[in-house]
């Protein structure tokens, strides 16, 4: 009798925490779906049948007439953003309001792999980001441009060697290749010729972070539904372990000192080796209102964590973007013919090879690779959180702290009331005189405001360089096995990533 009474307080218990939420929307005036106990409206996330991005885009589209949609992740309430006046302060105008990104569900323990610059809130975040900013100034990504090119070469070399004989290749795989090779040399010292070594252990770290097991979304899952019963489950300690010893290796062959290779464990040495970390405070304010003296120190976790994230954004983002690139590329001869056109007479200005400035004059190439972003932005999202009270005036809804924000950059991208036939692959949208306000206010693929990504310079130059050096020496074309609107992984994540693969024909082109 007892033990039924203990079962039943328990049972009576969980659906009061697991739905003590679900009115939030509903006093708010705020039209939403009905959630659903545990999970919220995103049981098909959890099951792994549908990404976040293709869930926001879901929402954006069912309510066409709001400015704003109601959401549970689980038991958290988030708006799905539809207005672009909205997502502007959010982003920029009022960006005090929404500094984190709210990504650890817990607050007080958070995973050591997750306190890097993306995931990281608060001041730990402000700190990071202001050191870290001098590592991507023009004067350092020029001197990084001789790698670049020298893994762009060796892509040319892959290409032609796998393409012989007409062989189907995945221009996501190369492209990811290119990429992961890139970052080794430019992000640690290290070759770790990830284009032809089948057993690179760079190439094994990307597959490792991005292959989402059962296991690993089940952990999210737990994580989100009770995030502090669950804080201590680990989702990256898969890997946790190899990225410390890595970072403490190359620090160890450096003499824990900069090597002037100018990469990014130079960087990080030399934020290690001016001391403490100190600003002004973002999350805590003496009574005067003026903010109180942050202080971080980066130890051997931090320095494993950024060299994670630095890892983790530059490869999925950039090889997604640009095989995607080729795949529109394949399905558009025309488009094809004129931005290697162009490509071909800049090259020629610059002894036929690749430089820094030659990539800065290929103009349409690089509205080729941003009209493939709109199409199909590498973050089909952003997200933030309310990290304090605040009136969203266009709607007169006030959300508390800890409300979820979702900018469904997917949906936007592809909305036709903001683009004309937006299924339609037309780089000329990006001529600066074409490109009306409102599309470069929803245009966000790398986000937007003080959160912006900090390498977009760095991954626009590095996948320009791939892309010409591709183009350059080869035509692309539909396989037979090619699908032409191929689908959304559905275990993607944060990072928009495509099931299959993109399988092209690479042709040698027979240049005069």
């Amino acid at each position: 009798m007892i033990i039924t009474a203990l079962i039943l307080v328990a049972l009576a218990a969980l659906y009061y925490y697991n739905t003590r939420t679900f009115n939030y929307w509903k006093d708010r005036g705020v039209k939403h779906d009905k959630p659903m106990l545990l999970f919220g409206n995103n049981l098909s996330n959890y099951l792994m049948k549908k990404s976040v991005s293709e869930i926001a885009t879901d929402m954006y589209f069912k309510y066409p007439n709001e400015k704003i949609v109601g959401f549970f992740r689980s038991t958290r309430p988030e708006l799905v953003i539809r207005d672009p006046g909205i997502m502007k302060k959010i982003l920029t105008v009022d960006f005090i309001h929404f500094y984190p990104r709210g990504l650890n569900a817990n607050k007080t323990i958070i995973e050591p792999m997750m306190r890097n610059l993306f995931f990281a809130d608060g001041d730990m975040w402000r700190l990071l980001r202001q050191r870290m900013t001098p590592a991507f100034t023009s004067g350092k990504l020029k001197a990084m441009f001789p790698l670049i090119v020298e893994r762009a070469e060796r892509l040319q070399e892959r290409t032609l060697a796998t393409a012989a004989g007409g062989r189907t290749i995945d221009a996501r795989d190369l492209m990811a290749r290119y990429t992961t090779d890139f970052i080794g040399a430019c992000g640690f010292g290290l070759d770790a010729d990830s284009i032809n070594n089948e057993t690179s252990a760079f190439r094994k770290l990307g597959h490792q972070i991005f292959d989402v097991t059962i296991k690993d979304a089940i952990v999210a899952m737990l994580k989100e539904i009770f995030p502090r019963a669950c804080a201590r489950l680990k989702y990256m300690g898969k890997m946790e372990q190899d990225l410390i010893d890595l970072v403490n290796e190359i620090q160890r062959q450096r003499n824990y000192e900069p090597s002037g290779r100018n990469d990014f464990i130079d960087l990080l040495l030399e934020i290690k080796k001016k001391g403490t970390m100190i600003g002004e405070s973002i999350e805590k304010f003496k009574p005067d209102g003026t903010p109180e003296q942050a202080t971080l120190e980066l130890d051997e976790i931090l320095m494993a964590a950024q060299v994670f994230v630095f890892f983790a954004a530059g490869f999925e983002t950039s090889s997604s973007a640009t095989s995607f690139t080729l795949h529109q590329l394949a399905y558009n001869p025309d488009v094809q013919k004129k931005v290697q056109s162009e490509i071909d007479s800049v090259l020629e200005k610059h002894d036929n090879k690749l430089s820094y400035e030659a990539i800065k004059e290929m103009t349409y190439l690089e509205w080729c690779f941003r009209e493939a972003m709109r199409m199909f932005p590498s973050l089909g999202f952003l997200i933030r959180e309310c990290a304090r009270t605040y009136t969203i005036q266009e709607v007169d809804v006030t959300i508390d702290e800890g409300t979820g924000i979702v900018i469904p950059l997917q949906a936007l991208h592809n909305d036709p009331i903001f683009w004309d036939q937006p299924e339609e692959f037309r780089p000329e949208r990006f001529h600066p005189d074409e490109l009306n306000s409102i599309q470069k206010q929803i245009y966000l693929p790398f986000g937007e405001g003080p959160r912006v990504c900090i390498g977009e310079r760095l991954g626009l130059m590095q996948s320009m360089a791939g892309l010409a050096a591709i183009l350059s020496k080869f035509k692309v074309e539909p396989a037979p096995e090619t699908i032409r609107k191929p689908r959304v992984e559905p275990k993607s994540s944060i990072v928009q990533g495509i099931r299959g693969g993109l399988p092209l024909l690479f042709k040698e082109r027979k240049t005069v």
